[in-house]
């Protein structure tokens, strides 16, 4: 049984890095965004607090500027942990979202915290809760970390689907695969909330698990039915979640890095010119009279066309 199980977790891991890393180079190799030039752009730092930014200096592009990254990790954090631009936009959206992210987030150090314990058992530390000491409240932690993620993210799970479900303003955003991933990620959980429930109070089993996974023990005690079942599911979701619309939990870095918070300059023979060049090869398709595109013209064509004759 272990065997399979192991199958499973090795063949999932394998393709959540592959098709993170395709995605990530596909993304990278998109042609230039359309800037927002939107401000306030964080690594502006203390010029950001007003939306003001560089293009305030005389021939700003002629000087080197240095990013804030620390006010970028300030704006990320907010967003990702604290979703913050729910909460300013959409807050009765928020009170159902948070619960499923921020569970998640727990899920996720939850599992680190399991990972990081099978690596201490395989070096002979007892986690049992009779025998006491660091090890033993190590196992309490990282229990109610797992506890506290689980139920947020399943309370999180019914809330969503009960607003896609009948919330209007929803409904034109809302596809069968909402549905679908929402109760998906529901099921893993409830899972392993099981595991808890038939009396693995310290989720020694999960840890046994990733323990066996790690030196390939076929010879480990094999997990129980209820945690078999939690393994496959989550091992599955961890495969499925790149595949979907839920990359967005990497896929957001381009959104800031390249779209909103693009102000690279374009200097002579740069990278962006480069980038410009290559697009302006492009056919254009459009089919407006301002643009008359027929699939042969190239945006460098339109870019010098006169306009003045079409009157």
């Amino acid at each position: 049984m272990n065997a399979g199980l192991y199958f499973i977790t090795y063949v999932s891991l394998l393709v959540f890095g592959a098709a993170v890393a395709v995605r990530f180079l596909r993304i990278r190799r998109y042609p230039l965004n359309v800037r927002w030039e939107i401000y306030p752009i964080p690594h502006e730092g203390e010029r950001s607090r007003y939306g003001g930014s560089k293009l305030e200096e005389t021939d700003w592009w002629t000087r080197a500027h240095k990013p804030d990254y620390g006010m970028e990790l300030k704006f990320m954090f907010k967003e990702m942990i604290l979703i913050k631009g729910l909460w300013d936009h959409n807050r009765a959206l928020w009170w159902r979202s948070f619960p499923f992210h921020f569970g998640l987030y727990l899920i996720a150090v939850f599992i680190a915290l399991l990972g990081l314990s099978a690596l201490m058992q395989l070096a002979g530390v007892n986690f049992d809760l009779k025998a006491g000491g660091a090890a033993a409240a190590f196992a309490v932690v990282t229990t109610a970390i797992g506890l506290s993620g689980l139920l947020l993210c399943a309370i999180g799970c019914l809330e969503l689907l009960q607003a896609r479900a009948t919330d209007p303003n929803l409904r034109p955003y809302t596809n069968f695969s909402h549905f679908f991933n929402l109760l998906f990620i529901l099921t893993a959980v409830l899972l392993t909330l099981g595991v808890w429930v038939a009396g693995d109070t310290t989720f020694a089993s999960l840890r046994g698990y990733i323990a066996g996974l790690l030196t390939f023990d076929r010879a480990a005690p094999a997990p129980g039915a209820m945690a078999a079942a939690a393994i496959v599911a989550g091992s599955l979701l961890i495969a499925y979640i790149p595949l979907t619309h839920m990359s967005h939990f990497f896929v957001k870095w381009f959104t800031w890095h390249r779209i909103r918070w693009d102000d690279e300059p374009n200097v002579r023979g740069g990278r962006i010119e480069v980038m410009i060049q290559k697009a302006l090869q492009y056919p254009v398709s459009w089919q407006g009279k301002h643009i008359r595109g027929d699939g042969k013209r190239t945006w460098a064509d339109v870019a010098v066309e006169d306009y003045k004759e079409q009157g």
